[in-house]
């Protein structure tokens, strides 16, 4: 099968990239200056990141539409306001994730933001789920790009006017270069940032001039480093088919009043799961010493059994620290429980911790329900 490759290729490889196949696209992971610098530039000024692999899904139809995704998502479309967004799963009748989603309310219908290796499943399943029945498309003629960072607001609105009066996790169409581009204060970073949907013929001439307002290429190492640092999931690691939502700890992300009713896709089983509690829950892991667990890490208890396993781990620039995330039994899922994680076939001393391992500086205006 072909690699794909993004609108931003050619600038990626001026910009000495160095690439790696990531669900079907060849992508930046790093830079010259390397992640961990560009992970602290991210944290300290603003970073850019080519996400164009993502999908973007646009539905549109009459009320009836939103009455149709409510029976799907588990959370509050009636109520979203026009040019709002919310985080979102799209589920098996068994509350497995096929993937996790953000999910904005447009004029006459919806944007989907779906992760890159799970868009293509995601539009059947979404079609077979809506029978068809309204205009909806996977948009290859747009890119994604984030730009990230406590300088992004400034340097974006020296480029696009008025992105400066959004709310966190809200977005609306602005104009650059006479061409509609779709703007949300949203990201996956930890930081304040922007997303950003435009043309694919437009978004080298934007990407250049981000660039010369100050902010820097930013590549898909850092952007792990970020959104571990930051607590967030990531599809394939924390999240997948065999897991739910309330074992990945993602309750806030489900309306309470949509539990209540139990009219979506697997709301018995989430309801069951809230009541009766779960068998292993997602948790945040923070190793003594400078010991990096990754991925499958094996999770023992303090009498040697196997209680869990690690799905993200990595060296943390900005706490200064080896942290990780897991799932590990419920019982042993409390702050501070002592844990020990088999690296290298030795056993060495972790901590059960909360989560974000760094805070958010999130702007005003998240709103959870």
């Amino acid at each position: 099968m072909e690699i794909k490759k993004t609108s931003l290729y050619q600038l990626h490889q001026n910009s000495n990239a160095k690439f790696v196949e990531f669900a079907g696209y060849e992508m930046p992971i790093q830079y010259d200056r390397g992640i961990i610098e560009e992970h602290k530039f991210t944290r300290e000024h603003s970073g850019i990141f080519d996400v164009s692999h993502m999908g973007q899904l646009f539905i549109y139809g009459d009320e009836s539409l939103t009455e149709d995704l409510e029976k799907i998502f588990p959370i509050d479309l009636k109520n979203l306001k026009l040019n709002y967004s919310k985080y979102s799963f799209l589920m098996n009748d068994e509350a497995g994730i096929y993937d996790d989603l953000i999910i904005t309310k447009i004029e006459g219908g919806f944007i989907i933001i779906l992760n890159a290796a799970c868009k293509d499943n995601d539009h059947k399943i979404l079609s077979k789920l809506l029978l068809n029945k309204y205009d909806m498309s996977l948009d290859e003629s747009r890119s994604l790009i984030a730009i990230q960072g406590p300088k992004s607001v400034r340097i974006l609105n020296n480029i696009i006017k008025g992105v400066e009066n959004l709310n966190f996790m809200s977005g609306d169409w602005f104009i650059y270069k006479e061409q509609k581009v779709y703007v949300t204060r949203s990201g996956y970073t930890g930081e304040d940032g922007f997303e950003i949907s435009i043309e694919n013929h437009l978004v080298e001439d934007f990407t250049k001039e981000l660039l010369e307002k100050g902010a820097k290429l930013i590549g898909l190492g850092a952007r792990d480093t970020l959104r571990l640092e930051a607590g967030l999931c990531l599809y394939g690691h924390e999240l997948d088919i065999n897991k739910t939502p309330i074992e990945a700890n993602l309750k806030w992300a489900i309306s309470k009043q949509r539990i209540e009713n139990s009219d979506f896709i697997a709301s018995d089983v989430i309801k069951n799961q809230i009541i009766e509690g779960v068998k292993k829950i997602r948790v945040g892991i923070k190793p003594e010493g400078r010991i990096i667990a990754r991925e499958k890490t094996k999770i023992f208890n303090e009498n040697d059994l196997l209680i869990g396993e690690v799905t993200s781990g990595t060296f943390g620039p900005s706490v200064n620290g080896p942290i990780a995330m897991g799932y590990v039994e419920q019982e042993f899922s409390k702050k501070d429980t002592k844990i020990f994680l088999e690296v290298r076939e030795k056993k060495h001393p972790a901590n059960i911790c909360g989560l974000p391992f760094y805070k958010k500086s999130y702007v005003k205006g998240a709103i959870n329900e």
